[in-house]
């Protein structure tokens, strides 16, 4: 009894690293490769055929480059606007989310860009305590190996953006028949504005609902002067790491007349 205890124990901790060394794999070759499909993808194909309803799966991986940068900027001040301060995760967003859970309110979300990545690259949905933490893991993983930049290209390539529709090319041609580097700061606010339900919520035409979420993403996004500066968050991480690399600030002293 003792013997095969003891085997069955090795075979679990050589799949355990195993898996913990193929998912560091995966992880660095997607630093650099385009993810082809995601679990959610897959999963809403096989829901669509059992329920009798024609498969539907849009989706072009297309380059930062030709993704429009007010599209960037508009999921940032829609679903994570600490997004190039944090290291995946926003603990004031995810203490307000657990009071307000707590209280008896609307269930509400306290999960960042770098969280919705990695669950939709690597997991499926739900919000089992192994999910969750699956999805922590994860997180870890693309924000060490992975630029601010890679992560907000991956998420707007993967992302569910409508019923069957994945990424923002694919979103941009579905909602307003462009593509995704032509769309206008509107068309941008409109799609960040279904994020929470992309199967509930319509982005053109855009329900009264929505409507209020276009204004005030675009006020927001003119607060952050309409554009997504990831060379400064950069600038910022490289003066916190070498502070001794930091210029002081020079005092200027009136001369006494």
């Amino acid at each position: 009894m003792l013997y095969l205890l003891t085997k069955i124990f090795k075979i679990l901790i050589k799949a355990l690293v195993f898996l913990l060394i193929f998912s560091v794999l995966i992880t660095v070759i997607f630093r650099w490769v385009a993810v082809p499909i995601t679990p959610l993808m897959v999963i809403r194909c096989i829901e669509q055929k059992s329920e009798g309803k024609n498969m539907v799966l849009k989706h072009d991986w297309v380059s930062m480059d030709e993704i429009s940068p007010k599209l960037q900027l508009a999921v940032v001040c829609s679903e994570d606007q600490n997004y190039l301060k944090h290291y995946g995760f926003d603990w004031g967003a995810i203490e307000k989310a657990m009071k307000a859970n707590e209280s008896g309110k609307k269930l509400r979300g306290g999960s960042t860009i770098s969280q919705q990545t990695a669950k939709n690259v690597f997991l499926w949905p739900g919000r089992s305590y192994v999910r969750k933490g699956l999805e922590a893991y994860f997180t870890l993983l693309i924000e060490t190996f992975w630029s601010k930049e890679r992560i907000m290209e991956i998420y707007l390539n993967s992302i569910e953006m409508g019923k069957g529709v994945y990424g923002a090319e694919a979103a941009a041609q579905f909602w307003f028949n462009k593509s995704a580097k032509n769309l206008s700061k509107d068309d941008c606010a409109a799609i960040a504005s279904i994020l929470p339900n992309p199967l509930k919520y319509s982005a053109n035409p855009a329900s009264p609902y929505i409507s209020k979420r276009k204004v005030w993403i675009k006020q927001q996004m003119s607060y952050w002067g309409n554009q997504l500066d990831y060379d400064k968050y950069e600038d910022e991480v490289d003066s916190e790491s070498n502070p001794a690399d930091s210029k002081p600030t020079k005092k200027v002293t009136k001369k006494k007349k």
